[in-house]
């Protein structure tokens, strides 16, 4: 049992740091460090989230779903930020950033439906369900580490 918490323990926290602004706690990107290099990171740090994933069992089924809801929640809360930075940007680049966040919050209202599946498995889908919930959480990451880096790089310039 102390594995399991173990687990979740680190799940939380790679959870947490993946999605979480940049503070004490996190190392703080250098001056020098590049916009993709900081894409790789969070994309290094989605992958921990991800593998720790892999461990829950069909018995932590509900600590599961509660930590992909809390993630995602923190995941929309951080595209609520974007679409704020993006009001101050040129007509072009919050034009661009509207539609890009729309995609996003559309990918993640299908990855919503997806964790109501993994909600109402039973113990003979568990792995199936958890794998693809997985995928769909990956490509939602993805993307949203994407429109971060885009947003990043077109504030900058702005």
């Amino acid at each position: 049992m102390k594995a399991k918490s173990g687990i979740l323990t680190g799940l939380a926290v790679a959870v947490f740091a993946a999605c979480s602004p940049p503070d004490a706690n996190k190392p703080t990107p250098t001056a020098g460090e590049t916009a993709a290099a900081k894409f790789d990171r969070a994309k290094q740090e989605a992958k921990e989230a991800t593998r720790a994933a892999k461990d829950y069992t069909y018995a932590q089924k509900s600590e599961f779903v509660a930590t992909m809801k809390d993630e995602l929640a923190q995941m929309n809360q951080e595209m609520d930020r974007l679409a704020a930075r993006a009001e101050s940007s040129s007509a072009a680049t919050k034009d661009e950033a509207k539609a890009k966040l729309q995609a996003l919050r559309d990918k993640t209202a299908r990855l919503n439906h997806k964790l109501d599946g993994v909600k109402d498995s039973s113990a003979s889908t568990w792995e199936d369900v958890k794998s693809g919930f997985k995928k769909g959480y990956d490509d939602v990451k993805d993307s949203f580490n994407q429109a971060r880096q885009w947003m990043s790089e077109k504030l900058a310039t702005s």
